[in-house]
């Protein structure tokens, strides 16, 4: 590994004698690396984020709640002094007919203790199936875009990872070029002139 000295920024631009062309080199990599790991990001960031929106919006139009009736009466007793929360409800079994006349089953979170054949909403898909119910518009722009940033920042990772070993190997050649100069020019330093 080379020494550093104090950082000082732009300084492959600069015009400076001492530069060598794989300074310039080096610095024409940095600009690129940097530039392609931003346009990758953007790209794929976007692409991510405009699918996954386009996903969701597609749920929120083919999805539909329908009625089904419980199939049992659900476990527990139903609380009528406390007001409803989450922990009141348990899995029971339901039962659907999907727009296509099919018969479907499946488990359902329902209010303790609701008798047989009381009415629950359930959503499905076009084919009748159960799923969960449909993301609000807020809701899935939010989800699209923390996901597009996620996959936009791991795939700006590949140029710098590329960039990195493009400039390590840069690096080491140009060390290489030192130690062959030096084995060249450093036996003459201890000649005088005379």
């Amino acid at each position: 590994m080379a020494l550093r000295g104090p950082k000082v920024w732009l300084w492959r631009w600069r015009r400076n004698p001492l530069r060598r062309r794989a300074d310039r080199v080096e610095a024409w990599v940095v600009l690129g690396v940097w530039l392609l790991t931003v346009l990758v990001g953007v790209l794929a960031g976007t692409a991510v984020s405009r699918s996954v929106e386009d996903g969701l919006a597609r749920e929120r139009d083919e999805w539909r709640p329908l009625v089904a009736r419980l199939a049992e009466r659900a476990p527990g007793t139903a609380s009528e002094d406390a007001p409803e929360s989450r922990a009141e409800h348990v899995w029971a079994t339901a039962r659907w007919t999907s727009a296509d006349g099919s018969e479907h089953s499946g488990q359902l979170r329902v209010p303790a203790g609701s008798a047989a054949g009381a009415p629950v909403t359930v959503w499905t898909d076009a084919e009748g199936r159960q799923v969960t119910r449909p993301v609000t518009e807020p809701q899935a722009r939010v989800r699209a875009s923390l996901i597009g940033g996620v996959a936009g920042l791991c795939a700006a990772v590949v140029p710098v990872v590329a960039g990195r070993a493009l400039r390590g190997r840069l690096e080491r050649r140009r060390i290489d070029q030192w130690d062959a100069e030096w084995a060249r020019f450093g036996p003459m330093w201890g000649r005088t002139a005379g």
